[in-house]
This record gives structure tokens, C-alpha cells and sequence, in this order.
């Protein structure tokens, strides 16, 4: 049952010990300035009744309710307007109610709303005494306790399940490395953690920003409360506001149920924002009054729940480029960026990749039921080579293709089992090569790749001639761009990665994204590669 469900069979219950026309039940909610009194469930009123909003102060019969201790009864000639008048059901006429009482309803001590009787008859309720009307407050109220309690429950309940997947899902990884930039990322981490300052995760794809968000909650004095997550990338706009928020039973087409969103989940915890930049715009400024004010109201919903949550923010995104475009509020990345911390990519962590595989291999020689998984030092040199543009998710998954195929040629009889780079699927020029292993991305020439990103410029080159195939493919490619003979190879390079860009962006109109996709890039690495090398028409181009 929902709880408008069960108020209407509380109603139902007061109408039977008590003759009346009309009951309704009235929820006390803040009001802009001043109360309002919201009813949730009415009998014998038209159903109109449960959209209108009755301020306090511009209701005399309700405020006197309110002000009374035990209820009281009106006379039939009292003169004070009636707020149910040409409201009861079936009226043909805009007929005054003429008999009405009603009084306080209270919940652990304080003023829930009120609780109205009201019958055309002017003596309908002359046997009704204090006592009984007592009996029926008695009963509303131990009924809308046992309600809040149901409801108390289930969000507890809720909770615990996200406490639960919190826990199933951390614990087991560690933000691994002894990198300078790793050391000074953990020190960061714990001199904020202890705070609840918001906290913003930056840093490309794949470098483990969950991981610190993690570790910020496990180290802060809100450890023993969830942690919930949310992907703001895969919310639709129409849904953004439910998932966030919640929802109200009925306040949209498919809400059949009354739903806590994941600010209530997290109240007293932490709520990761996973990919924060992607949100609409106008999920961004709800978001924003939240953040600003600590108070939720469901879509649907009139009252207002005030939670107590920390939120940290995460993304691969350039935010104050965002802002500069008009595509992030300037106010919410001010309200998100109270304490910003940097991820750093694998390729700037040195030799933090081998600690990295190590964990890997590890998990993997457990999951497949093998023993002694180890890194040749040609695949480890291979590993410190590479640039890793998908940063420590492309190494876990390098990594756990590289355990199968080696256990799969050794087989399960040896003392140890060596990886090798064959079996990482590292071609031999692994600074500028990606692995050639299984990867829904269209080909793109290896030069182009070593470009992904400006910091990898000064990778030194591998000599061609250590990987005759490489070395041809690498030839023919320069050679099929019209370099003239005696052109360096960086120049070559260059030129012929200028001439693709220009092709397959003129393949898509345009279209930057594509383009990128195209090339098995990320756009603002493809975008600031065409710019690198000169690619005409990029000025203005978002």
C-alpha cells in the first residue's frame, strides 16, 4: 500500500465513528513565508480538493484549529468563511457547510496538520464530545506514526542496500603507486577527507577517479553511512530529476510508487557525482538550489526534506572551458570546486604501471584458477614504454587479456608462467603503438595515435628497422602522404597526421566527435592534436 493509500483507510475509519458529509486530512508544510496546510487524503470532498494549498494566515477556521490544544467545534453561525464551501461531493449547489469541528494532529510532539470534519446538517455533530473527538485524533495519529515509521524503514532500508554495494564494490582496490604525484594525490586526499568540503575530481578517463572518491569517504568521520554513486552521463534529462531527487507517486507517467532519489539515500553519507559535466543544464540548476539550501522536494511533492550529504564531484572534462562555452553554470562549478584534486594519467606516474600489473595479475591468477603470473622483463620494459591513453582501465584490461593468452599457450603444468609482450598485444614500437588487441575502434595509423595527446611529442622513436613489419607499414604510410625524400621522420609524421585529420573531418562535415570516434581518439585529444599541427578552420571551431 502507498501512504495516500493508507491516510484514505484512516479517513474511512473516522467517518465511521463519526456522521458527517466530509473528512479530510491536512498536512502542515513551509510555506513561501508562511505555513500551508496541503490535504493528503479527503472523503466525501470533490477530488479537487487534494490540489489546493490552504495558507495558515488567509484561513480563519484553520488557524483557530491550529491554535487550539484539543480541537474545538464551530457553531453553525460563527460567521468565519469556510474554506470546504461548494467543495463536498455531489453538491449541486455552492451550498455553505453549516456544521464543522476538526482539531491539532500531532506526531512525536510536534504539530503534524489538522484533521476536519464538516455535514450540511447544523447538528450533526451534537453528540460528538471532547472524548470522542479525542478517540479520533488518537487514532490518526498513532496511524501517521506507524506510516512515518514504514516509511523511516524502507529508507533505512534503501541505505543499507547502498551501504551495501559501496562495500562489495571498495575495499579491494588501493590507490597504488609511490610516484610523487601519487604520493602528493594521497597526502591531498587526507587532509581533506576529514572535512565536508565538495570536492572536485579531475583527471582523463580511466585514471581512477572513483578510487579517490573512495577513499575520501572511507577517511572522513561519515565512513559507517553510504556512499552513493550516480552516473550523470547516463541520465536522461527526463529522468535526471527522479534519480536525483525522487518522486511523488503520480507525478509523471510510469511514477506508480513513491521513490527516494540518491540525495535521501546518501543523507549522512557522501554522493559521488560521476561525470558531473555531462548534466543538462536544467538538472544543473536544481542541482545547484539543492547544494546552496541542503533541502530535496520530489517532483510531485509539496513538502520539503532537508538531508545532510557531502558531495563529491567527478570528471574528465575542462570545466571552466565549459563555463567559457555556456555549457556548465558558472555558479555550480564554483559550488563544486571548493577543493579541486588532480588525477594524474599513467603515463606521468613512471613506474607506478609495474605496482599496477602486479594487482592486475594477481586478480587474474586467482579468477583464473592459475599460480604464478609473472612480467618478463621485456614485457615490463614494453609496459614503461607505452603511453597508455586509456590510463589504468586500459592496463587492467591489457592485463587480464595478457594472463589468458599466456596460461592458454603454457598451459597449467609450470613452475611459473611468464608474460610476454607478445602476449600484451604491444607491437615492438610501444611508445606510439596501441595494443592490437580486440578493439571496436576503426584502424588509425600508429603515428597518429602517438599523438593523441601533446605531452607524448617527445616519446622517443623506435628504430623501424627492430620491427621489419612496423617498419614497412610505417613507410608505406609516409609515402602514400607525398614527403619529400629527405624530410625527417617527425616532419613526415606531422605532415601525414595533418593531411589524415583534414580528410576525416571533410568525411564528417565537420563533425568533430565523429571525426575523433573515427580515429579511435578523445575529442579534446584529437582537437588539440588538429591544432598542434595546424589543421585549418579549428579557431573557431567548439
Amino acid at each position: 500500500m502507498t501512504p495516500d493509500s493508507r491516510y484514505r483507510q484512516l479517513l474511512a475509519a473516522v467517518r465511521g465513528l463519526v456522521r458527517c458529509d466530509a473528512a479530510a486530512l491536512l498536512r502542515l508544510l513551509p510555506g513561501e513565508g508562511a505555513p500551508v496546510l496541503q490535504p493528503v487524503a479527503v472523503d466525501g470532498l470533490a477530488e479537487e480538493a487534494l490540489g489546493r494549498r490552504f495558507p495558515v494566515a488567509a484561513h480563519p477556521r484553520l488557524a483557530r484549529l491550529m491554535d487550539s490544544r484539543q480541537g474545538l467545534r464551530f457553531p453553525s453561525d460563527a460567521g468565519l468563511p469556510d474554506p470546504y464551501d461548494g467543495l463536498l461531493e455531489h453538491q449541486q449547489e455552492l451550498e455553505a457547510v453549516h456544521d464543522c469541528m476538526g482539531a491539532p494532529v500531532r506526531v512525536d510532539g510536534r504539530i503534524w496538520g489538522l484533521v476536519t470534519l464538516d455535514a450540511m446538517d447544523p447538528r450533526a455533530f451534537d453528540g460528538v464530545d471532547d472524548g470522542r473527538l479525542q478517540g479520533i485524533v488518537r487514532l490518526l495519529e498513532a496511524g501517521i506514526a506507524a506510516e512515518e515509521t514504514i516509511a523511516e524503514l524502507a529508507r533505512r532500508a534503501e541505505q543499507e542496500q547502498a551501504l551495501a554495494r559501496a562495500a562489495s564494490r571498495g575495499g579491494s582496490r588501493e590507490l597504488l603507486g609511490r610516484s610523487a604525484a601519487m604520493v602528493r594525490l594521497r597526502e591531498e586526499i587526507d587532509t581533506v577527507a576529514g572535512s565536508d568540503l565538495t570536492v572536485l575530481v579531475l583527471g582523463e578517463t580511466g585514471v581512477g577517479k572513483e578510487l579517490v572518491a573512495e577513499r575520501l569517504h572511507a577517511r572522513s568521520p561519515r565512513r559507517d553511512r553510504p556512499l552513493v554513486q550516480i552516473n550523470c552521463a547516463a541520465l536522461p534529462e527526463t529522468l535526471a530529476d527522479s534519480e536525483l531527487f525522487g518522486h511523488k507517486r503520480g507525478a509523471f507517467t510510469g511514477a506508480v510508487a513513491d521513490r527516494s532519489g540518491k540525495f535521501e539515500l546518501a543523507d549522512g553519507g557522501t554522493l559521488l557525482l560521476d561525470e558531473v559535466g555531462e548534466l543538462p543544464l536544467p538538472v544543473q540548476a536544481k542541482l545547484l538550489r539543492v547544494l546552496q539550501s541542503g533541502d530535496v522536494q520530489r517532483p510531485g511533492s509539496d513538502r520539503v526534506q532537508k538531508v545532510d550529504v557531502r558531495v563529491i564531484a567527478a570528471t574528465n572534462r575542462d570545466l571552466r572551458e565549459e563555463v567559457a562555452r555556456g555549457r556548465f553554470r558558472a555558479d555550480l562549478y564554483h559550488r563544486l570546486s571548493v577543493y579541486p584534486l588532480h588525477v594524474p594519467p599513467l603515463r606521468e606516474r613512471g613506474r607506478d604501471v609495474l605496482a599496477l600489473a602486479g594487482g592486475f595479475l594477481e586478480e587474474n591468477q586467482h579468477r583464473l584458477g592459475a599460480r604464478n603470473l609473472r612480467l618478463s622483463p621485456a614485457a615490463s620494459e614494453a609496459l614503461l614504454a607505452y603511453d597508455w591513453p586509456g590510463n589504468v582501465r586500459e592496463l587492467e584490461h591489457l592485463i587480464s587479456r595478457a594472463a589468458l593468452r599466456a596460461l592458454s599457450s603454457a598451459g597449467r603444468g609450470g613452475r611459473w608462467i611468464a608474460i610476454e609482450p607478445a602476449h600484451l598485444g604491444l607491437t615492438a614500437d610501444v611508445g606510439t603503438a596501441r595494443p592490437a588487441a580486440m578493439s571496436s575502434a576503426p584502424p588509425i595509423s600508429p603515428a597518429a595515435r602517438h599523438d593523441a595527446d601533446p605531452r607524448r611529442a617527445q616519446a622517443p622513436e623506435q628504430d623501424p628497422e627492430q620491427d621489419p613489419e612496423r617498419g614497412q607499414e610505417r613507410g608505406h604510410e609516409v609515402g602514400t602522404s607525398g614527403s619529400p625524400p629527405g624530410l625527417g621522420l617527425r616532419e613526415a609524421t606531422d605532415r601525414f597526421q595533418r593531411q589524415w585529420i583534414e580528410a576525416a573531418i571533410a568525411r564528417h562535415g565537420g563533425a568533430m566527435a565523429a571525426a575523433a570516434r573515427e580515429a579511435g581518439m578523445d575529442r579534446s585529444n584529437f582537437l588539440r592534436l588538429a591544432r598542434r599541427l595546424g589543421v585549418p578552420g579549428l579557431s573557431g571551431r567548439p
